[in-house]
């Protein structure tokens, strides 16, 4: 095994806990659906959730290998620029956890390790080439690809199932939906749980444990795998709350065309490496289904306050790596402030957390917004429901006993 400082101790330790959050952060990406639309319990969701990301976690490491050998120069940054580039992306995501809006964890790992690298060694250290080709297009692109795909899937799903018995295919969409979320947990498995591998390679390579080029060790993948599962399981439900019921109000049938179409464009992406944004697919993904049912809508205030959130995200986190990483260079006592910082930061914002708790038992409970112009206007063009199987689908799944009635969005 690879020799260790204590510097490069912390950053692992760090790094795991990273991938921690991540886990709790991004379990609405594969589960908030299904939970929503009742086709899992809360508690089998992401213990399901769990498992599926650790078997991920092994199919493939040329994520880990994006961020470890392409986005910044491996050789002009020390183990404290990892550390300081955790310490952003871990706050942004409590943050960001806090307030219930689905971030992307992997541009707060990015941005703050391209802050950090500019702060230590300059802007000609980070590999701009990389960045917008394999993040910042990705980025746009992912959310737009995922929508429209989960648009046309929804609105084919409908047409199909008009004359369908109502029984069968309710049995049929919620077995569709439970087996297309395990594949979007596998798929982040592949992508996300590979980022922190990439950025405890990177410190391993600086730190001279490991050789320049190397890919990440086996215990590095299973450590990740089991950070990102143990995260995972305990589930983020203030997230899965907002994407579940915050963004539009799924059926089966959309549920199902949502979950499909994100694991298919964050499965592709992980094949060629791309380290896009699993909250980004989903999200949009969720958006476009919500729009490919006919007379649905999208809660645009929720989407809007989502957007600013992705768009902060790597500014953001780049802004407390470079403060936290001009901090570390003061020595160990700036290194020790750093740790300080970040353990108070985090506890505080947990204590906060509690004021308002939100878990499985109340994660499927709605605020009710009062109805905006334009889906008041929809509302009133859209001819009452017929008795299709459609129509049956919907009332052989009832909505959880704690759902209020459903509201109009506000747009």
């Amino acid at each position: 095994m690879e020799s260790f400082s204590l510097i490069l101790a912390i950053v692992v330790i760090t790094a795991l806990a990273f991938d921690f959050t991540n886990g709790f952060h991004d379990t609405a990406n594969a589960m908030a659906t299904t939970i929503s639309t009742g086709a899992l319990r809360p508690k089998v969701a992401v213990a399901m959730s769990a498992v599926l990301n650790l078997v991920g976690a092994f199919l493939s490491v040329e994520v880990a290998n994006t961020i470890s050998k392409g986005l910044v120069d491996e050789t002009g940054i020390r183990p404290e620029v990892i550390f300081a580039a955790l310490v952003g992306a871990i706050l942004w995501n409590l943050l960001t956890w806090l307030v219930g809006l689905p971030s992307s964890s992997s541009h707060a790992l990015m941005g703050g390790l391209i802050g950090a690298t500019i702060a230590s060694a300059g802007v000609g250290a980070v590999h701009g080439d990389v960045l917008v080709t394999k993040v910042l297009i990705p980025a746009i692109a992912a959310p737009l690809v995922a929508g429209i795909a989960a648009l046309l899937a929804t609105r084919l799903s409908y047409s199909l199932g008009k004359k369908a018995d109502g029984k069968a295919a309710a049995k049929g969409y919620r077995a569709g939906q439970i087996a297309s979320a395990g594949l979007v947990s596998l798929a982040h498995g592949t992508n996300d749980a590979q980022k922190t591998m990439g950025i405890i390679t990177l410190a391993l390579v600086t730190g001279g444990a490991i050789a320049p080029g190397s890919n990440p060790p086996t215990w590095v993948i299973l450590s990740a795998g089991l950070a990102i599962a143990l995260g995972t399981y305990l589930g983020g439900w203030r997230i899965i709350r907002t994407m579940g019921k915050g963004l539009t109000d799924l059926q089966p049938q959309q549920g199902f065309a949502a979950q499909t179409s994100a694991a298919t464009v964050i499965l592709a992406s992980s094949h060629i490496g791309f380290s896009l944004s699993t909250t980004h697919s989903v999200s949009g993904a969720v958006m476009g289904a919500g729009l490919g049912r006919k007379g649905g809508v999208v809660r645009w205030s929720t989407a809007t306050r989502m957007f600013v959130a992705w768009g902060l995200t790597l500014p953001a986190a780049a802004l407390v790596g470079a403060v936290a990483e001009w901090v570390t260079g003061f020595g160990s006592w700036g290194t020790a402030l750093v740790a300080v910082f970040l353990i108070a930061s985090s506890a505080a914002i947990w204590q906060r957390s509690r004021r308002e708790v939100v878990d499985h038992t109340n994660v499927n409970d709605t605020t009710e917004e009062p109805a905006g112009v334009v889906t008041t206007a929809i509302a009133a063009v859209t001819p009452p429901p017929t008795g299709t199987a459609t129509d049956e689908l919907t009332a052989t799944i009832p909505a959880p006993a704690s759902d209020p009635a459903p509201s109009q969005a506000t747009v």
